[in-house]
């Protein structure tokens, strides 16, 4: 009988979770996490395991988060393995009440969660990169691809609000310091700031949130309260 550890290793190595969902006005593919769950059931059964994803409303400050687990199980065993990830809920969100919100969370955390379990790579598309002018630093890790899927302002545009749109000198910055928790000088959270700033709708505001997810894996970063 294998360690479920073995068994873990011998799911990450197999599991293949393409990214077959699109983003129609971002021009970008993602995976949810049922696309991982349906990848991942073939490999269970291999290997006699079981898993499951267990949700946690948790009150931090004056915020709610989700607090998601992915449970991975050996079925001779019993033996356990297991992760947590944190999605913030918004207080409010356009065109979704309550329950939908917290939906929206749950379904987000667990994302992340699975991806922690399962080592998923989530980094940004190949083709989607960083175009802001600063200079390359020497660094052990690779810059983070941050992806560039949020629309350019339009001409006419005041030009601070054109430099915080993807490819302008100021957006790497502001992902970086919400996905690190700094506050701006009013001591706001930066994701409102750059939201209201540019307008963002809410298209906007879901590849905001990929783009500090994305550098929180590739920095290792865990969630900042």
């Amino acid at each position: 009988m294998l360690p479920l550890y073995q068994k873990l290793a011998a799911i990450q190595s197999a599991l293949k979770a393409p990214k077959s969902q699109y983003n129609e006005f971002g021009k970008y593919k993602y995976r949810k996490a049922e696309d991982i769950l349906e990848s991942v059931k073939p490999l269970l059964s291999e290997n006699g395991c079981t898993l499951t994803c267990t949700d946690e409303l948790v009150l931090i400050g004056d915020r709610y988060y989700i607090k998601a687990t992915a449970i991975l199980t050996d079925a001779e065993s019993g033996a356990t393995v297991a992760t947590t990830a944190f999605a913030r809920e918004e207080e409010e969100k356009k065109g979704m009440d309550g329950s939908q919100i917290t939906g929206a969370s749950s379904s987000y955390a667990r994302k992340y969660a699975l991806n922690g379990l399962l080592c998923i790579d989530d980094t940004a598309d190949s083709d989607t990169t960083n175009q802001g002018d600063s200079k390359p630093t020497r660094q052990t890790k690779k810059a983070p691809k941050i992806a560039a899927h949020i629309p350019q302002a339009t001409p006419g545009q005041a030009d601070d609000k054109t430099d915080m749109m993807p490819g302008g000198k100021m957006y790497l910055e502001i992902v970086k310091a919400f996905a690190t928790g700094r506050k701006t000088k009013k001591g706001g959270d930066y994701r409102t700031a750059w939201a209201q700033a540019t307008n963002a709708n809410e298209d906007m505001l879901d590849a905001f949130d990929h783009d500090v997810a994305t550098y929180k894996l590739q920095n290792n970063i865990q969630p900042v309260f």
